[in-house]
């Protein structure tokens, strides 16, 4: 079953996906991620002295699982990014479900390293440093999908009052001075209104014709 929704067009109505505001948004969160997974160790291991994923003879930054972790938490922000650009152009309600679904693999990442033999102390490190890791990339993704949507239709203007249209052959109010309702806007052919000339000459002389 194919969808009508062209494509970069949102479900939601009048709306298209910027993917040039979108993607850099989401090469940024990468970055971020991967700091926050670098700072994340490095606090862990120089600062409480705790054995993350690697033991504490290997020095505050540990060896190549440290790496491993920095690359795979921009990996996972860009997976995000590719996931909430999905979402927006083939879901109804595209944040719900993105917001679901990060929740869901955050809880994930939080449980795994319990089921782990390292030690409790690293444990907890990896899980908090996880959690800060959804809470991030979850916030950053949804602020820049937000401003990556732009409306898809011409700007409607608003119908103007029928009590402000004038007659067609109204004078332009820059021309003479105000305007006369009495004088008839329309009249017997070869009977225009002619401006600074009174109603009454007017009237006189298509009498005498």
């Amino acid at each position: 079953m194919s969808s009508n929704v062209p494509a970069g067009r949102t479900r939601e109505s009048g709306l298209t996906v910027d993917a040039a505001r979108l993607w850099p948004g989401g090469i940024a969160t990468a970055v971020v991620a991967g700091m926050i997974a670098l700072v994340g160790v490095l606090v862990s291991r120089w600062l409480f002295t705790i054995p993350l994923l690697a033991p504490r003879s290997d020095g505050a930054y540990g060896d190549a699982h440290t790496t491993g972790l920095v690359l795979a938490a921009g990996a996972a922000a860009l997976l995000a990014t590719a996931l909430m650009h999905l979402l927006l152009i083939s879901t109804p309600r595209p944040f719900a479900f993105f917001t679901w679904i990060l929740v869901l693999a955050t809880a994930l990442a939080v449980l795994f390293p319990f089921s782990t033999a390292a030690p409790i102390s690293a444990k907890i490190a990896t899980a908090l440093v996880d959690l800060v890791l959804g809470i991030a990339i979850g916030s950053l993704i949804t602020s820049v999908a937000g401003r990556s949507l732009r409306s898809a239709g011409p700007v409607r203007r608003a119908p103007a009052s029928p009590g402000l249209v004038q007659p067609r052959n109204a004078v332009p109010p820059d021309n003479v001075g105000p305007r006369d309702d009495t004088v008839p806007t329309q009249g017997v052919p070869g009977d225009e209104y002619q401006p600074g000339v009174p109603p009454d000459w007017r009237s006189n002389s298509s009498t005498s014709r």
